[in-house]
Protein backbone atom coordinates (compact mmCIF):
# COMPACT_ATOMS: atom_id res chain seq x y z
CA UNK A 1 0.00 0.00 0.00
CA UNK A 2 1.29 3.32 -0.77
CA UNK A 3 0.12 7.12 -0.65
CA UNK A 4 0.16 9.03 -3.29
CA UNK A 5 -2.11 11.94 -2.81
CA UNK A 6 -2.91 13.93 0.56
CA UNK A 7 -4.94 16.80 1.43
CA UNK A 8 -5.12 18.74 4.07
CA UNK A 9 -8.07 20.45 5.75
CA UNK A 10 -7.37 23.08 8.41
CA UNK A 11 -3.81 25.44 7.72
CA UNK A 12 -3.22 26.76 11.35
CA UNK A 13 -0.75 25.58 13.72
CA UNK A 14 -0.78 22.21 13.83
CA UNK A 15 -1.38 21.78 10.15
CA UNK A 16 1.29 23.74 9.44
CA UNK A 17 3.36 20.81 10.62
CA UNK A 18 2.27 19.08 7.79
CA UNK A 19 2.76 22.01 5.08
CA UNK A 20 6.44 21.83 6.43
CA UNK A 21 6.79 18.49 5.52
CA UNK A 22 4.82 17.29 2.83
CA UNK A 23 4.26 20.20 0.54
CA UNK A 24 8.26 20.06 -0.87
CA UNK A 25 8.37 16.54 -1.02
CA UNK A 26 4.92 15.81 -2.89
CA UNK A 27 4.57 18.80 -4.87
CA UNK A 28 1.01 19.39 -6.30
CA UNK A 29 -0.06 15.32 -5.12
CA UNK A 30 -0.40 17.52 -1.58
CA UNK A 31 -2.96 20.17 -1.40
CA UNK A 32 -4.64 22.25 1.17
CA UNK A 33 -8.58 22.40 0.94
CA UNK A 34 -10.46 25.78 0.85
CA UNK A 35 -13.17 27.33 -0.60
CA UNK A 36 -14.30 30.94 -1.27
CA UNK A 37 -12.85 34.39 0.11
CA UNK A 38 -10.32 31.46 2.60
CA UNK A 39 -9.27 30.07 -0.96
CA UNK A 40 -8.07 33.03 -2.55
CA UNK A 41 -6.17 34.55 1.06
CA UNK A 42 -4.29 31.48 1.11
CA UNK A 43 -3.32 31.20 -3.01
CA UNK A 44 -2.42 34.86 -2.46
CA UNK A 45 -1.02 35.22 0.73
CA UNK A 46 0.31 31.61 1.22
CA UNK A 47 1.47 30.50 4.71
CA UNK A 48 4.46 31.55 6.60
CA UNK A 49 6.73 28.42 8.68
CA UNK A 50 9.46 29.23 11.07
CA UNK A 51 10.04 32.39 8.43
CA UNK A 52 9.90 30.56 5.46
CA UNK A 53 7.25 31.22 2.66
CA UNK A 54 5.41 28.45 1.71
CA UNK A 55 3.30 28.79 -1.41
CA UNK A 56 0.06 26.49 -1.40
CA UNK A 57 -2.20 24.59 -3.74
CA UNK A 58 -5.29 24.84 -2.51
CA UNK A 59 -8.56 23.08 -4.03
CA UNK A 60 -12.34 22.49 -3.46
CA UNK A 61 -13.06 19.73 -1.63
CA UNK A 62 -15.04 18.39 -4.63
CA UNK A 63 -11.86 18.61 -6.81
CA UNK A 64 -9.61 16.54 -3.87
CA UNK A 65 -12.34 13.70 -3.75
CA UNK A 66 -10.41 10.04 -3.97
CA UNK A 67 -6.70 11.33 -2.25
CA UNK A 68 -5.43 8.43 -0.30
CA UNK A 69 -5.34 10.44 2.88
CA UNK A 70 -6.89 13.35 4.75
CA UNK A 71 -5.64 15.22 7.55
CA UNK A 72 -7.69 17.20 9.39
CA UNK A 73 -6.38 19.87 11.77
CA UNK A 74 -9.11 22.76 12.11
CA UNK A 75 -10.30 23.69 15.50
CA UNK A 76 -13.16 21.82 17.14
CA UNK A 77 -15.61 24.54 16.93
CA UNK A 78 -15.38 24.30 12.99
CA UNK A 79 -15.56 20.68 12.53
CA UNK A 80 -19.13 20.73 12.06
CA UNK A 81 -19.14 23.50 9.78
CA UNK A 82 -16.53 21.12 7.55
CA UNK A 83 -18.25 17.46 8.16
CA UNK A 84 -19.89 18.07 4.40
CA UNK A 85 -16.44 19.09 2.44
CA UNK A 86 -15.05 16.03 4.34
CA UNK A 87 -17.85 14.09 3.16
CA UNK A 88 -16.94 15.30 -0.56
CA UNK A 89 -13.62 14.00 -0.35
CA UNK A 90 -13.26 10.86 0.68
CA UNK A 91 -14.01 7.81 -1.67
CA UNK A 92 -14.08 4.50 -0.59
CA UNK A 93 -10.37 3.78 -0.05
CA UNK A 94 -9.56 7.34 2.01
CA UNK A 95 -8.04 7.10 5.42
CA UNK A 96 -8.95 9.80 7.57
CA UNK A 97 -6.67 11.44 10.21
CA UNK A 98 -7.97 13.56 12.74
CA UNK A 99 -5.50 16.13 14.61
CA UNK A 100 -7.73 17.80 16.57
CA UNK A 101 -7.70 17.81 20.36
CA UNK A 102 -10.01 16.12 22.52
CA UNK A 103 -11.19 12.38 22.31
CA UNK A 104 -14.82 13.21 19.92
CA UNK A 105 -13.20 14.01 16.79
CA UNK A 106 -13.03 10.54 15.37
CA UNK A 107 -16.83 9.85 16.42
CA UNK A 108 -18.27 12.56 15.15
CA UNK A 109 -16.53 12.30 11.60
CA UNK A 110 -16.87 8.77 11.62
CA UNK A 111 -20.85 8.92 11.92
CA UNK A 112 -20.97 10.58 8.57
CA UNK A 113 -18.03 8.92 6.27
CA UNK A 114 -18.27 5.59 8.18
CA UNK A 115 -15.19 4.73 10.91
CA UNK A 116 -13.39 2.06 8.79
CA UNK A 117 -12.35 5.38 6.99
CA UNK A 118 -10.74 6.60 10.60
CA UNK A 119 -7.09 5.98 11.92
CA UNK A 120 -6.66 7.45 15.38
CA UNK A 121 -4.37 9.84 16.07
CA UNK A 122 -2.25 12.22 18.65
CA UNK A 123 -0.80 15.62 17.52
CA UNK A 124 1.83 16.95 20.02
CA UNK A 125 3.67 20.11 18.85
CA UNK A 126 3.73 23.62 20.43
CA UNK A 127 3.30 25.86 18.06
CA UNK A 128 2.50 29.89 17.85
CA UNK A 129 -0.02 31.54 15.13
CA UNK A 130 0.55 35.25 14.22
CA UNK A 131 -2.18 36.10 11.25
CA UNK A 132 -0.43 33.39 8.31
CA UNK A 133 2.65 33.06 10.27
CA UNK A 134 3.35 29.79 12.38
CA UNK A 135 6.27 29.11 14.35
CA UNK A 136 7.33 25.77 15.85
CA UNK A 137 10.50 24.00 17.19
CA UNK A 138 12.00 21.51 15.53
CA UNK A 139 13.75 20.41 18.68
CA UNK A 140 10.61 20.09 20.79
CA UNK A 141 7.87 18.80 18.47
CA UNK A 142 7.26 14.99 18.83
CA UNK A 143 5.27 14.78 16.08
CA UNK A 144 2.17 12.50 15.49
CA UNK A 145 1.11 9.66 17.00
CA UNK A 146 -1.11 6.99 14.86
CA UNK A 147 -2.77 3.41 15.55
CA UNK A 148 -5.69 1.38 14.91
CA UNK A 149 -8.34 1.80 18.00
CA UNK A 150 -9.16 -1.65 19.11
CA UNK A 151 -5.83 -3.43 18.07
CA UNK A 152 -2.16 -3.81 19.22
CA UNK A 153 -0.60 -4.52 15.76
CA UNK A 154 -0.29 -2.25 13.55
CA UNK A 155 -2.10 -2.58 9.94
CA UNK A 156 -1.10 -2.04 6.09
CA UNK A 157 -2.04 1.75 6.12
CA UNK A 158 -0.40 2.26 9.71
CA UNK A 159 2.92 1.35 8.10
CA UNK A 160 1.68 3.77 5.02
CA UNK A 161 1.32 6.59 6.67
CA UNK A 162 4.11 6.64 9.16
CA UNK A 163 6.13 5.40 6.19
CA UNK A 164 4.97 8.57 4.25
CA UNK A 165 5.86 10.93 7.40
CA UNK A 166 8.88 9.65 8.12
CA UNK A 167 10.42 10.03 4.38
CA UNK A 168 9.13 13.83 4.26
CA UNK A 169 11.36 14.67 7.47
CA UNK A 170 8.09 14.44 10.07
CA UNK A 171 7.98 12.43 13.53
CA UNK A 172 5.88 10.24 13.33
CA UNK A 173 5.28 7.16 15.91
CA UNK A 174 3.15 4.09 16.22
CA UNK A 175 0.97 2.87 19.29
CA UNK A 176 -0.23 -0.13 20.24
CA UNK A 177 -2.90 1.83 22.54
CA UNK A 178 -3.52 5.38 20.35
CA UNK A 179 -7.25 5.42 22.77
CA UNK A 180 -5.09 5.44 25.87
CA UNK A 181 -2.68 7.97 24.33
CA UNK A 182 -5.75 10.12 23.13
CA UNK A 183 -6.38 10.14 26.90
CA UNK A 184 -3.37 11.23 28.28
CA UNK A 185 -3.14 13.87 25.92
CA UNK A 186 -6.79 14.86 26.71
CA UNK A 187 -5.96 14.81 30.70
CA UNK A 188 -2.25 16.47 29.81
CA UNK A 189 -4.78 19.38 28.30
CA UNK A 190 -7.40 19.79 30.44
CA UNK A 191 -5.16 19.36 33.82
CA UNK A 192 -1.98 21.59 31.88
CA UNK A 193 -3.64 23.75 29.35
CA UNK A 194 -6.74 25.49 30.75
CA UNK A 195 -4.54 26.03 34.48
CA UNK A 196 -2.52 28.50 32.23
CA UNK A 197 -5.07 30.17 30.34
CA UNK A 198 -6.85 31.69 33.41
CA UNK A 199 -3.74 32.61 35.00
CA UNK A 200 -1.56 34.00 32.08
CA UNK A 201 1.45 32.28 32.38
CA UNK A 202 4.17 29.73 31.10
CA UNK A 203 4.21 26.27 31.15
CA UNK A 204 6.70 26.10 34.52
CA UNK A 205 4.29 27.91 36.38
CA UNK A 206 3.26 23.94 36.61
CA UNK A 207 6.94 23.36 38.39
CA UNK A 208 7.36 26.36 40.18
CA UNK A 209 4.00 26.70 41.91
CA UNK A 210 2.58 24.22 44.36
CA UNK A 211 -0.64 25.87 44.36
CA UNK A 212 -0.70 25.24 40.22
CA UNK A 213 0.58 21.77 40.36
CA UNK A 214 -1.94 21.09 43.22
CA UNK A 215 -5.32 22.48 40.54
CA UNK A 216 -3.73 20.68 37.91
CA UNK A 217 -3.37 17.03 39.89
CA UNK A 218 -7.34 17.71 40.88
CA UNK A 219 -8.37 18.01 37.13
CA UNK A 220 -6.37 15.00 36.00
CA UNK A 221 -7.66 13.21 38.52
CA UNK A 222 -11.65 13.89 37.36
CA UNK A 223 -10.38 12.85 33.66
CA UNK A 224 -9.21 9.72 35.21
CA UNK A 225 -12.19 9.18 37.03
CA UNK A 226 -14.45 9.24 33.67
CA UNK A 227 -11.34 7.28 31.91
CA UNK A 228 -11.94 4.89 34.28
CA UNK A 229 -15.74 4.49 34.13
CA UNK A 230 -15.13 4.72 30.07
CA UNK A 231 -13.20 1.56 30.79
CA UNK A 232 -9.98 3.25 29.51
CA UNK A 233 -6.74 2.68 32.16
CA UNK A 234 -5.43 6.37 32.36
CA UNK A 235 -3.23 6.33 35.15
CA UNK A 236 -4.57 8.21 38.15
CA UNK A 237 -1.27 9.83 38.93
CA UNK A 238 -0.82 13.42 37.51
CA UNK A 239 1.91 13.38 34.55
CA UNK A 240 3.76 16.96 33.19
CA UNK A 241 3.83 17.64 29.89
CA UNK A 242 7.38 16.94 29.04
CA UNK A 243 10.20 18.60 27.03
CA UNK A 244 8.32 21.74 27.36
CA UNK A 245 10.18 24.79 27.15
CA UNK A 246 9.40 27.10 30.63
CA UNK A 247 7.66 29.98 28.89
CA UNK A 248 5.43 28.30 26.70
CA UNK A 249 1.91 29.06 26.37
CA UNK A 250 -0.54 26.54 25.19
CA UNK A 251 -3.81 26.63 22.22
CA UNK A 252 -6.26 27.83 25.02
CA UNK A 253 -3.43 30.99 26.31
CA UNK A 254 -2.98 31.99 23.32
CA UNK A 255 -6.51 32.18 21.68
CA UNK A 256 -7.17 34.69 25.19
CA UNK A 257 -4.21 36.13 23.50
CA UNK A 258 -5.23 36.50 20.57
CA UNK A 259 -8.91 37.59 21.65
CA UNK A 260 -10.11 34.33 19.85
CA UNK A 261 -12.98 31.81 21.69
CA UNK A 262 -10.79 28.72 22.60
CA UNK A 263 -12.09 25.14 22.69
CA UNK A 264 -12.97 24.73 25.95
CA UNK A 265 -16.26 23.09 24.69
CA UNK A 266 -14.24 20.12 23.96
CA UNK A 267 -12.09 19.94 27.00
CA UNK A 268 -14.04 20.63 29.87
CA UNK A 269 -17.37 21.22 28.30
CA UNK A 270 -17.02 17.71 27.41
CA UNK A 271 -15.53 16.33 31.00
CA UNK A 272 -18.77 17.91 32.42
CA UNK A 273 -20.98 16.48 29.74
CA UNK A 274 -19.14 12.33 30.26
CA UNK A 275 -19.28 13.16 33.67
CA UNK A 276 -23.18 13.70 34.38
CA UNK A 277 -23.21 10.32 31.87
CA UNK A 278 -21.49 8.33 33.99
CA UNK A 279 -22.85 9.97 37.29
CA UNK A 280 -19.26 11.69 38.34
CA UNK A 281 -18.31 14.47 40.44
CA UNK A 282 -16.32 17.19 38.04
CA UNK A 283 -16.23 20.15 40.10
CA UNK A 284 -12.96 21.70 39.34
CA UNK A 285 -13.20 20.99 35.48
CA UNK A 286 -16.95 22.98 36.17
CA UNK A 287 -15.01 25.90 37.71
CA UNK A 288 -12.47 26.09 35.41
CA UNK A 289 -15.21 25.88 32.23
CA UNK A 290 -16.81 28.61 33.59
CA UNK A 291 -13.72 31.03 34.51
CA UNK A 292 -12.44 30.62 30.39
CA UNK A 293 -16.01 31.17 29.38
CA UNK A 294 -16.01 34.12 31.39
CA UNK A 295 -12.24 35.65 29.88
CA UNK A 296 -13.94 34.71 26.28
CA UNK A 297 -16.91 37.29 27.32
CA UNK A 298 -14.22 39.51 28.50
CA UNK A 299 -12.05 39.45 25.48
CA UNK A 300 -15.79 39.91 23.84
CA UNK A 301 -16.16 43.06 25.25
CA UNK A 302 -18.87 42.74 27.61
CA UNK A 303 -17.76 43.58 30.97
CA UNK A 304 -16.44 47.05 29.53
CA UNK A 305 -18.75 49.31 31.45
Amino acid sequence: MEIQRVALLGAGAVGAYFIWGLSEKMGDHFCVIASDERKERLERDGIVINGKKYSLHVKEPEAAKGVDLLLVSCKQDALQGILEDIRNIVDEHTIVISLLNGVSSEEIIGKVIGMEHMLYAVMRIASVREGNRITFSEEHTAGVYIGEKGTREPTERVLAVEQLLKSAGLDCHVMEDIVLDMWIKYASNISQNLPQAILGVGFNANKDSKNVYAIAERLWKEVANVAHAKGIPLTERFVLFRGVKADARFSTLQDLDAGRHTEIEMFAGEMIRMGKEYGIDVPYCEYTYYLIRALEEKNDGKFDY
